[in-house]
């Protein structure tokens, strides 16, 4: 069956319900769109939601089926936005050198609330996470983890969570493009991130306790 094809772009949006879910559809959002005070509701794939040169502000992002490894945000300025739902493998703000397409250097995220998400391996990029109101335990948020790469890699975490964070960290833009100071935030969730190393939860909240530099 051949996927309908539902474009929103070059036109602003005010105030409206916008319901992404149809999983026989694929949804494109640019170029040229601005939405404001919008509700989203997103219920497809990854591969079913195309992001391009978007402006986001003042939205609600509610996420009915877990989002996994979404790129598409680094291609969107999010300002006072809020996400509800899962997340996972996602990365928010502005990635340097990640494309040279005009569209890659609107990626930007300012003001947005996600307390009611939950969020596992998300990469937030050359913004201020002060400005960002992250998930309370479960998640938990690494801040400016390059910075803190030693004091991170001697925390006693589980082993393999540990050996995964390195290689992450390894695989940032200021290591592959020497680009200084992009990966701002890393969030993570423990009861997922447990089960796939078998461990547990109290594991986790052990290694990160008394860090002034970590959400939780």
């Amino acid at each position: 069956m051949i996927a309908r094809k539902v474009f929103y772009k070059d036109k602003q949006v005010e105030n409206e319900r916008l319901e992404l879910t149809d999983k026989g559809a694929i949804y494109f959002l640019g170029r040229n769109l601005t939405l404001k005070n919008c509700t989203l509701v997103l219920k497809v794939a990854a591969r079913n939601l195309f992001i391009r040169d978007v402006r986001f502000i003042d939205c609600t992002f509610e996420v009915k089926q877990e989002l996994v490894n979404h790129q598409d945000w680094i291609r969107a300025s999010l300002k006072g936005c809020r996400f509800k739902g899962r997340l996972s493998g996602c990365d928010f703000g502005h990635w340097p050198e990640y494309g040279n397409e005009p569209e890659y250097q609107l990626g930007t995220i300012e003001d947005c609330d996600f307390s009611e998400a939950r969020l596992d391996a998300c990469r937030f990029h050359g913004d201020d996470p002060s400005t960002l109101r992250f998930p309370r335990w479960p998640c938990f948020t690494l801040l400016d983890p390059l910075r803190r790469a030693d004091e991170l890699c001697n925390l006693k975490w589980p082993e393999r969570f540990g050996r995964s964070l390195i290689s992450l960290l390894d695989q940032s833009p200021e290591k592959r493009y020497k680009h200084p100071r992009s990966t701002m935030a890393l969030s993570y969730y423990a009861p997922a991130e447990a089960k796939r190393l078998d461990t547990t939860e109290e594991a986790f909240k052990a290694a990160i306790e008394k860090c002034d530099f970590i959400v939780y």
